[in-house]
């Protein structure tokens, strides 16, 4: 069994940010060029296999290089401010182009299919709840039950929960990916399915007596009240999609199909884009673009084919 250990990207801002305090003259002196190798470190991943270790390097994909340079441009900008340093050196970077990868949303029958093998999983709950609200992994892990208004039919998003290295490595809840919040109008059967996860937790909180332990009062927890770990999430997600012929299949595939089938049904843009908590429509347009596209494309095969029966009825 091969076990791997990845440095969190955290820790390796935190090394270029003491570098930067520590050696400003240094980075002064080698200029872009020298910050350009730095922002392209990369990370060291341990490997134990068969209980030997061994380590090797990896690259940083370009968007976490884009990224990292974002935060620490931010970090010279302000050191050159306050005299520390006379030019930023992060002003000219030489970033990598990022590639736009292609999502994959499931189908209609990879759908059916899903919802299928989950009935009677204990995810099936979160993992549903999910694919029709297209949150993110981490606001479902931190969905807290004052944020869902069965009266109105409505949640809201202004949480996720993450793991935070300045706490030891305890989760905590943190503001969600661009520190906004939202209200997602969510289906009826959404609700029914919350209300239905609350009575399910409220028998396990009688199970487990005194053992009951959910201060942060999440909705998705286990038999004790603690939170889901990231990482078991996934490993569920993983065997169930592989169950339906779907290995490949990610979770945040799940948040995909939502938008897609958003727009097939004919939710406009800023609408989606709202519900998903993008920063602007104009990037959801660049990752949806296509399914846009193709819906203009069939409009236009209707209309043609209306047109050819007017025709076809006139010459009758």
């Amino acid at each position: 069994m091969i076990a791997t250990e990845r440095i969190p990207l955290a820790r390796q801002q935190k090394r270029f940010f003491r570098f930067v305090v520590e050696n400003p003259i240094i980075l002064l002196f080698q200029g872009a060029f020298g910050y350009n190798d730095l922002i392209r470190g990369g990370y060291t991943v341990t490997r134990n296999i068969k209980g030997k270790k061994t380590t090797e390097h990896r690259d940083f994909s370009p968007k976490t290089i884009k990224n990292i340079h974002g935060t620490l441009h931010k970090c010279l900008e302000k050191a050159v401010a306050l005299g520390y340093i006379k030019i930023n050196p992060a002003d000219k970077p030489e970033l990598p182009r990022i590639e736009k990868t292609d999502i994959t949303p499931l189908d209609d029958d990879d759908i059916k299919r899903f919802l299928e093998a989950l009935k009677g999983s204990d995810y099936e709950i979160l993992f549903t709840v999910a694919l029709f609200t297209g949150m993110r992994r981490a606001e479902i892990l931190g969905l807290s039950w004052d944020c869902v208004d069965f009266e109105n039919g409505t949640i809201l998003v202004k949480q996720q929960l993450q793991k935070h290295s300045g706490t030891g490595g305890k989760f905590i809840l943190s503001p969600t990916k661009n520190s906004k919040w939202r209200t997602i109008a969510a289906a009826d059967s959404v609700m029914k399915l919350l209300l239905r996860r609350r009575r399910e937790q409220s028998n396990d909180a009688l199970n487990a007596g005194s053992a009951w332990d959910n201060p942060l009062n999440l909705v998705f927890t286990n038999a004790l009240g603690r939170y889901l770990s990231d990482n078991t999430v996934f490993m569920n997600y993983k065997r169930i999609v592989a169950s339906i012929g779907l290995p490949d299949a990610r979770l945040h595939d799940l948040r995909h199909t939502y938008a897609t089938a958003s727009i097939r049904a004919g939710d406009n843009l800023k609408t989606v884009q709202e519900n998903l908590g993008h920063h602007s429509a104009a990037f959801t347009l660049d990752i949806y673009g296509h399914v846009t596209e193709q819906m203009k494309k069939d409009s236009a095969a209707r209309m043609d084919a209306f047109i050819t029966s007017l025709k076809e009825a006139k010459n009758a």
